[in-house]
């Protein structure tokens, strides 16, 4: 059987937005059957910050989002990470969760990647409530799985 492709959803912190886009991706990627799988990161370097703060593995909002649809998310135990210049290379699309946030990043740790990536406009927590963030990650979200599914 063939590998699946890899989308790579990157955010800031890889807590909420991109931690939701993974689970979800996944979730439905497996139910039509599509040769694709999503990974995510994030582009803060340094995310002791995070574990420092102790905000924990990953989002209650995000968890409570997967658990309104039905969903076990299956990486929930992990600790966000920072993306690295090789998962940047081996993924077969990227997404960065809110251009105006992450082009600015992208163009400090890898100016050489920067229009390689695809951007969207995804709210963080700071910008408006977590059902608006988690509500256009979703819409997007299913665009894609659409668009990947008649690429076949």
């Amino acid at each position: 059987m063939q590998q699946p492709k890899t989308v790579l959803f990157l955010c800031t912190g890889n807590y909420f937005r991109s931690r939701f886009s993974e689970e979800l991706f996944n979730h439905w990627a497996r139910r039509m059957n599509l040769a694709w799988q999503a990974e995510s990161r994030g582009l803060m370097e340094d995310m002791s910050s995070l574990k420092a703060q102790n905000v924990g593995r990953i989002s209650p909002h995000t968890l409570k989002a997967l658990q309104m649809r039905g969903i076990t998310p299956r990486a929930a135990e992990r600790w966000p990470r920072s993306v690295t210049r090789e998962e940047l290379a081996y993924a077969h699309r990227t997404i960065a969760l809110k251009e105006q946030e992450h082009r600015p990043m992208m163009q400090r740790r890898f100016p050489e990647l920067v229009d390689r990536i695809e951007y969207w406009a995804v709210d963080d927590i700071d910008v408006g409530p977590a059902q608006h963030g988690i509500l256009q990650a979703e819409q997007l979200l299913l665009k894609l799985l659409q668009q990947l599914r008649r690429e076949g």
